[in-house]
Order: C-alpha cells, then sequence, then structure tokens
C-alpha cells in the first residue's frame, strides 16, 4: 500500500489471473491517493492490515511466493527512524522468510537496493564488486541480504533485487525521489532545485519495470542465478548524473530555471551501476520505460491533479511529512506502532463524560 506496490499488483493480476493474490501492510500510507481511478488493493484477494514485525506464522500457511517490499523506504526517514529501520527492512524479512521456508513456500523476493554501493568511484558496480553503505536504510538491505542467502535451498529460491532510484507515476505517488522530486519543482514553480553540485551518479528505474522484475522473480528457477541470486535491477542506458537528470526535466518543459547548490557539500551517495548480470538472466524482463517518456508521465500526472504546491517539500507527497504528522496526532508510536488502542480509550472516556 505505497508507492510500487499498486503497479505489482496489476502486474501480478494481469500475468497471474487465477493466482489468490494478498496483500500485508501496516496502512501508514493507505490514504495517500494520488489521481488513482480506483483503490489498487480492490485487484488483490485479500488485503490484511498489519505490521511485518508481528506477523503471525499461521497467515503463511498454503503461501508459494512471499513479494517483500515492506520497509521504511528512504535515507531521511532511515536516520529519524534508524532502529525500525533495521526492524522492519532487515530482522522482519528475515523473520518472514524462515517462516515462509518452513511452511512450504518455494520462492521469496526481497526488494533491495543500488545504494548499497554508497560511494562508489571508478567503473560501473558489479554484484562482485565492494559495498559501501553508507546510510541506515542501504546498511539494512546489506544484512538482510547476507542473512538471506543461509536460507535459500533447492525449494526455496531466493532473489534480492537491488533495485536503481524508483521513479515514475504511481496511484500513491511519492516526492521524495530525485526525478520525481525534479518535475514536480518544474510544475509548482518552474524551478528545479538541486541540493548537491548535480555531480552525483544515480542509476534510476521506473516502477513499472520494478514490477516486470519482481514478477520474473517470483517464477525463476534455480538454474537462472542459483538458489540464492542477488542482482542489479535497472538497465545501462538509466545511468545519469544528477545535473543531467535535472537538464532532461528543463528539455522536456519549457522555461523551467536550474538551481545548483554550487557550494554544497559533497553528496557521498553516487555510484554508476552494471546490470549486464540482471539483462542476460532476465531477457523477457528488462526495463521497457524510458527518461523522457517517464518525465512526461510524471508531468501529465501532476497537471491532471491540479499540482500547484511550491512547498511540496513539507507536503504528504513525502513519506517522512506523514509519520510525523501521525505521530504529532497521537496515532504512531516512536517506533510506528498504531496507537489505536489508546485513542479508544480517550473515546470512551469522552462518551462516559
Amino acid at each position: 500500500m505505497g508507492y510500487i506496490g499498486p503497479e505489482v499488483i496489476t502486474l501480478l493480476r494481469k500475468n497471474h489471473p487465477k493466482a489468490i493474490l494478498i496483500g500485508y501492510d501496516m496502512g501508514y500510507f493507505a490514504s495517500s491517493l494520488t489521481n488513482a481511478a480506483f483503490f489498487p488493493e480492490s485487484q488483490l484477494d485479500q488485503q490484511i492490515f498489519g505490521d511485518v514485525r508481528d506477523l503471525g506464522a499461521e497467515l503463511l500457511d498454503g503461501i508459494d511466493k512471499v513479494i517483500y517490499l515492506a520497509a521504511i523506504s528512504n535515507d531521511a526517514m532511515g536516520n529519524r527512524y534508524e532502529e525500525v529501520t533495521y526492524d522492519i527492512n532487515y530482522k522482519a524479512a528475515i523473520k518472514i522468510a524462515t517462516v515462509a521456508k518452513a511452511a512450504g513456500a518455494n520462492a521469496f523476493v526481497f526488494a533491495s537496493s543500488c545504494s548499497m554501493y554508497g560511494k562508489a568511484d571508478g567503473p560501473a558496480k558489479t554484484e562482485t564488486s565492494k559495498l559501501n553503505p553508507l546510510t541506515a536504510y542501504a546498511k539494512s538491505k546489506v544484512y538482510a541480504e547476507h542473512d538471506l542467502k543461509d536460507l535459500a535451498s533447492d525449494e526455496f529460491t531466493i532473489t534480492c533485487l537491488r533495485f536503481a532510484t524508483a521513479c515514475g507515476m504511481s496511484s500513491r505517488l511519492r516526492l521524495d525521489l530525485v526525478l520525481n522530486d525534479f518535475v514536480a519543482g518544474a510544475v509548482s514553480s518552474g524551478k528545479i532545485k538541486i541540493l548537491s553540485d548535480g555531480s552525483p551518479w544515480r542509476p534510476l528505474i521506473h516502477i513499472k519495470d520494478m514490477a516486470r522484475a519482481i514478477n520474473w522473480a517470483i517464477d525463476r528457477k534455480k538454474d537462472c542465478g542459483g538458489e540464492f541470486l542477488a542482482v542489479n535491477a535497472g538497465s545501462r542506458r538509466w545511468n545519469y548524473q544528477v545535473v543531467d537528470l535535472a537538464n532532461a526535466v528543463a528539455l522536456a518543459i519549457p522555461g523551467v530555471e536550474i538551481d545548483i547548490n554550487k557550494n554544497a557539500t559533497p553528496d557521498e551517495r553516487s555510484y554508476k551501476v552494471d546490470f549486464s548480470l540482471f539483462e542476460q538472466l532476465a531477457p523477457e524482463a528488462q526495463p521497457l520505460c524510458n527518461l523522457e517518456d517517464t518525465i512526461m508521465e510524471i508531468y501529465n500526472g501532476l497537471v491532471s491533479m491540479e499540482f500547484d504546491n511550491v512547498n511540496f517539500h513539507n507536503s504528504p507527497f513525502m513519506r517522512l511529512r506523514i509519520l510525523n504528522a501521525l505521530q504529532e496526532k497521537n496515532h504512531l508510536s516512536e517506533d510506528l506502532q498504531w496507537n489505536f488502542k489508546s485513542v479508544e480509550v480517550a473515546e470512551s472516556e469522552a462518551v462516559n463524560i
């Protein structure tokens, strides 16, 4: 029930019309719909609301395949909720994979990240390159991959998709992602503000292409990459420097001004990524989207929403803002557990009064 999930659901329903699809989500962002024609989870057979940290083993009985998208999903949230990041992105993933294997599941797909390469000078990074995670988010992905490897077996394939940075329009759009941010700035104010000097490298992938990779991974056989596979998921065509992304947006949307912070502290999160292994193993699941079309897709989506929020960095389009707002209203605890019990007590006391 986040940014990527709706695209995954749509593709799985299309490609596996007879499958029983079950969603499991905490629901933090369930109400963050953006120009959605319908509730995305209506395509599922069942949507369960729950915390991956407390998922009951009985819910995995009869499950064949598990796709683990759950995550505190960017560096800003990881910095604010560091321990929760490790609990959800790492520890819960290992627990659920362990229980799923014991229950008879045959495949586990983990949404990993190219961010684990961190500051990476030199040639594009392959799956055997040295890892240099700089943030809690990136470290959580490294830890998860390490422990998942020990769970893989003949009957239980595990695929860790090291995704490039996500982008594209969604039924639950996020603007705390570099390309989406730039297009939002262009639409709302005619300005793109680059917080760095623009030189860092970022590989990108459209969420539709992420869904295609996941669809491939759930049916991957062990003779295609082994019982355990950690693979860079994206395309060599989508390795860009941040300033190149800004220039592409300005070219597609006339009249846009680019503001580069030339005095910014260097952003160490910079890496080019080699996707040749993914291209070799999954020729049928290669990314189809291109940068120009993606920019216009986001642009048209925002225009159709009549988007004009110049201060969108302080809006609910930023996932951290949503979590903070839920805490301020006492709906969430510091460790991101729902406080519904205390809310019910308060309402009961009010009625008694």
